[in-house]
């Protein structure tokens, strides 16, 4: 028998019941399934909402995580110390980005996103980078920066749509706002490079 969550409007501890013999555990299925905790869904009227903010916030981690590793990557082949020192900083914004929205994620009672998703990653360019790395072309990591930073302020501009609980909604517009300006100095940088 699996446990079954049962709403609670109160958010006083309830026990675990025992579902059905043969009956999933919907309820964990789902949170197991959307980096959700039970927390997250014990409450019937906040748990949509719940379950939209941490997806939300979890879709900005794996985004912010593949920032994260492509500004490690671009670092680390970049010949030009002027811009190694630019993707180093890209990296740990990105890394800082990732630690907040995952304390957000736990206070919500989910659970975090820990990895960026390869996936993800090839459809934000950061695996390009790899290729103009190779050839340790400036201009080429540049455009490949950019073109992975153009991608999280879609995601960011995404997530400012949702309907957002006061404490998320200013981290997460703090974070667009950095987003915007890491991408805003890659671009400059790359049309410097192009002239």
């Amino acid at each position: 028998m699996k446990d079954q969550i049962i709403p609670n409007p109160t958010n006083t501890p309830v026990a675990p019941v025992a579902s059905p013999p043969g009956e999933a555990n919907t309820v964990q299925q789902v949170s197991d399934d959307r980096g959700l905790g039970r927390e997250a869904l014990a409450s019937e009227p906040n748990a949509d909402r719940n379950r939209k903010i941490i997806a939300a916030l979890n879709e900005l981690i794996e985004t912010s995580r593949d920032g994260e590793q492509g500004f490690a990557l671009a670092a680390k082949d970049s010949k030009e110390p002027s811009l190694t020192i630019l993707f180093s900083e890209g990296e740990q914004s990105c890394r800082a980005a990732v630690a907040e929205l995952q304390d957000q994620v736990r206070m919500l009672g989910g659970n975090p996103e820990e990895d960026g998703s390869m996936k993800g990653a090839v459809h934000r360019g950061w695996i390009s980078i790899k290729a103009a790395a190779s050839s340790r072309d400036s201009k080429g990591i540049l455009e490949e920066c950019e073109r992975g930073e153009d991608y999280a302020k879609a995601k960011y501009a995404e997530a400012m749509k949702q309907d957002l609980p006061e404490p998320v909604r200013t981290l997460v517009a703090r974070q667009y706002q950095g987003v915007i300006a890491n991408h805003d100095r890659v671009r400059d940088l790359r049309n410097q490079y192009r002239s």
